[in-house]
């Protein structure tokens, strides 16, 4: 018998400053049973970093040909598509063929290692932003995760803030391809 996903519900309140973007989703994450908490928040930080009405949760580990996040235009064509963890560099490039921008937010214990191997192969993708989540900052974002969430992001000068009106953890995300500041 296939297990499940886990559904987690989140209300989530985004004040960006940097793209002046303040809006209130309420989202629903199924979380597939072979995926943690800290990569299923790394997707919603994703979210809140790039938030639009338009985008969408993928179907994320279960499609191969689909991103964990994505925003289409009316026309169906792929505005953004973002991915999560440390895909695969031919994974990527297909990704960047298929739409005008392409995402990878990475994190883990062996992000340096997926890095080292990658970044000769994607540094030459004009389309392409890698953004790296250090581990400590994964893991305590992980922590925050409730199977109902509430959620505040804020948003400044590259700089973000995530807090449950408990606890908060300050994220500095660092662009490693494709951009000065995320």
């Amino acid at each position: 018998m296939a297990l499940k996903a886990t559904i987690f519900k989140a209300d989530i309140q985004i004040a960006d400053m940097d793209r002046g973007h303040y809006a209130d989703y309420s989202l629903t994450l199924a979380r597939h049973p072979s995926e943690t908490d800290e990569r299923m928040m790394v997707r919603l930080l994703a979210f809140a970093l790039f938030a639009d009405p338009a985008l969408a949760f993928g179907k994320g580990l279960c499609v191969d040909d689909e991103p964990d996040l994505w925003q289409k235009d009316l026309t169906g064509a792929i505005e953004r598509w973002i991915d999560v963890g440390q895909p695969d560099e031919k994974w990527v490039r297909k990704a960047c063929g298929r739409a005008a921008e392409v995402v990878v937010l990475t994190y883990g214990r062996a992000l340096e290692v997926w890095w080292a191997g990658v970044r000769d192969k994607l540094s030459s993708q004009p389309t392409l932003k890698v953004i790296e989540i250090s581990r400590e900052v994964s893991s305590e974002l992980a922590k925050l995760a409730e199977r109902t969430m509430r959620l505040q992001f804020s948003i400044q000068d590259g700089h973000v803030w995530v807090t449950n009106g408990r606890d908060t953890v300050q994220i500095e995300p660092r662009s490693l391809l494709g951009a000065d500041r995320v």
